[in-house]
Order: structure tokens, then sequence, then C-alpha cells
């Protein structure tokens, strides 16, 4: 872990026999340590995000963890620092320990799916190898019956070799039914946990959207075939300010009642996801005159005023608005691209909306108020 404590305990003026050219207010120890303790806290969110990237299973509880050693830091930064500093390198260990159970066990699970098709084939091959013995038998006894002069004797012979084959291959039938039957059963069961894990790998933990790692498969696919969509990035206008006043729980519930809003604003043809922190986007499988207007009823929706629980402090409002960018993809340019194109969209409006030139529509939201 990096350690700031040092700085942090550094004064936040010059000592009194310091020479003026010597104090510098660029380089001043508070700033020095301000900056480094919110670089701290952002570098400490990332690794939430990343972990969950990694591991949906177990990054969620890593992200809370430490979400609340950030809350820790803000609110007494120099009386809880090595605290911080701490928890956040035990967060990070349980984590690393927790993942390495998880892929073990998920190691197991595929060992014990192959081993399962592996003994099935094994059965088939021993069953088999009984009935050939079996049936080599029958052939031998048959063959044995042109040395036969006796009409009843060749027809009793007959009779037995007829009834011993019919019985191979019943037994031959039932065992393969039945084997059939436990790996069909097997392979049901294993279908099923990878289809959870899939689903699980595919949603965000904290607003249940997709997760920006199946978002970018959805854009891949696209751009493979060069189909015709836009893609828009909404990122909330002063999120980190309620983060940073009102605690990280205020923020995780603003963050799910607004997902909640924009999965609901947009078409069931739209695919909405959160791209990371208080960034969302949205796909749109339309041109880019469709998607603007689409993305403007979206804006009307989302925007306005979020009522939020804040335990025995009673109820919080607050006025969001949210910056969009919108881009149509471009043959043949790459996912970067456009990325980059509706990223700089949303941050050319985002400061637009800074120097006053966009005032934000906000008005009660029917759910929150």
């Amino acid at each position: 872990m990096i350690s700031i404590r040092k700085y942090l305990e550094l004064p936040s003026t010059p000592e009194p026999h310091a020479s003026p050219s010597s104090a510098s207010p660029s380089a001043a120890p508070g700033d020095l340590a301000s900056a480094l303790l919110r670089a701290y806290r952002s570098v400490l969110d990332e690794m939430g995000h990343s972990g969950t990237d990694a591991c949906p299973a177990t990054g969620p509880e890593l992200a809370r963890q430490l979400a609340e050693v950030s809350d820790k830091l803000e609110s007494a930064p120099g009386a809880t620092l090595a605290e911080g500093e701490a928890l956040a390198r035990t967060s990070l260990q349980d984590w690393g320990r927790r993942t390495a159970r998880h892929f073990r066990q998920k190691a197991a699970e595929v060992k014990e799916m192959l081993l399962a098709i592996a003994s099935t084939a094994e059965s088939v091959g021993d069953r088999d190898l009984r009935c050939a013995l079996q049936i080599d038998q029958v052939t031998t006894q048959l063959q044995g019956i042109a040395s036969l002069d006796d009409i009843s004797q060749i027809r009793l012979s007959i009779q037995k070799s007829a009834s011993e084959l019919k019985t191979s291959i019943d037994r031959l039938n039932a065992e393969g039914k039945a084997a059939l039957d436990a790996l069909q059963a097997k392979v049901v069961t294993f279908q099923a946990r990878l289809e959870e894990a899939e689903r699980i790998a595919s949603l965000d933990a904290l607003t249940r959207l997709h997760s920006r790692l199946w978002m970018e498969g959805q854009l891949e696919q696209r751009i493979a075939v060069g189909a015709r969509f836009c893609v828009a990035i909404l990122d909330i206008d002063g999120f980190k300010s309620v983060n940073d006043t009102r605690g990280h729980v205020v923020g995780d519930d603003l963050l799910r009642q607004f997902a909640n809003e924009l999965r609901s604003a947009c078409r069931s043809s739209d695919i909405v996801g959160r791209w990371g922190g208080d960034e969302f986007l949205v796909v749109l499988d339309c041109r880019l005159s469709d998607a603007e207007a689409q993305i403007e009823r979206v804006r009307k929706w989302v925007c306005g005023n979020y009522t939020m629980e804040q335990g025995n402090s009673g109820r919080l409002r607050v006025g969001v608005n949210a910056s969009i960018g919108l881009a149509e993809f471009m043959p043949p340019e790459t996912l970067e691209r456009l990325l980059d194109r509706a990223d700089s969209a949303m941050y050319l409006e985002k400061s637009g909306a800074r120097a006053g030139a966009s005032a934000p529509p906000v008005g009660d939201r029917r759910r929150f108020a």
C-alpha cells in the first residue's frame, strides 16, 4: 500500500524562520497533503471498481470496504489515516484470498464436469467391450451349428444363440440409456451453473445494469459486422460532491435510483449499462437523428429531484442533472475512437453547463418524491 501519512503530518503553513524565497504557494505542504489525500481516495475507489470487473462474485464486497475507508479518510484524515491504511490493506488481502478460493471452486467444477464426461465415456467403452465379447461367443456358437447333423440340436442351438444375442442387445441399450441419462443430468446441472455465472458477470453489482465488460462485447459485435448504431455516455454532474459530503451510502443509493430511471426511460431495443463510477452507457441501434430524439427524451426523464434515505437523519433531496455525449459509429473506426468521440461530446456539454450555458431541467422524480 502507498503511505501518505508523512505528507499529511507536514505543517500546513511555512515555518516562521523560513525565508520568503523558500515558501512556494504551489508547493505548500497543506495543498500537497490535500491533493495526495484526494488522489489516495480516488485510487481506493478505482481499486474497488477494478476488483468488481475482475471478479463480479467477490468484487462488490471489496468496493464496499474500500468506500468505507475512503469515507473515514474524508471525515478525519489525520486521525484515521493509519487505521485507513491498515483497513485498506486488510480488505485487499481478504479480497485476494476470497477471489483465489472462488476461482479454485470454479476450476474444481470444470474438473468435475470433465471427469463426469470421461467416466461416462469409460463406462460406455467397458459396456461395449462386454457386449462385443458376448456377441463373439454367440457367433462362435452359430459357427458350430454347421457341424451338427441333428435338426433338433440345430434348432436348440439357434434358439439359445438368438436368446443370448437379444439379451446382449437389451443390456447394451439399457446400460447406454442409463449412462446417457446420468451424463445429461450432470450436463444440465453444469449448464445451469454456467448460465448463472454468466448472468452475474454480465451485471453491475450495484445498479444491476449490464457491466462494462458485457457492454464492450456488445459494441465489438456490432463493429465487427458494420452495423449502424449510436452510443451515448451519461455522466451525473456533481456526483463527487454528493459522495464527499453525504457519504458513499447516499451516493450508491443515488446511482441505483438513477440507473432505475435510465432503464425505464430507454426503449426495449436500447442496451443500458454502467460504464464506471457515475458514468452510464446506452447503445441505440438506430441512426443519429433518431438517437438524438431518444436521448433528449431520456434526459428529461432522468434529470430532476431524487430523494434518498439517510438512516436516522431522515430524507435528503438532491437535484440531479446529467451531461450526455452522443456519437454514431462511422466505419471503419475502432471502438476506442467511437467512445472517445462520445466522451469528448459529453465533456463539451459538461463544460458548457459549468459555464452557465445550460440550466439543469430539475423536476420531481415521480417514484422518489
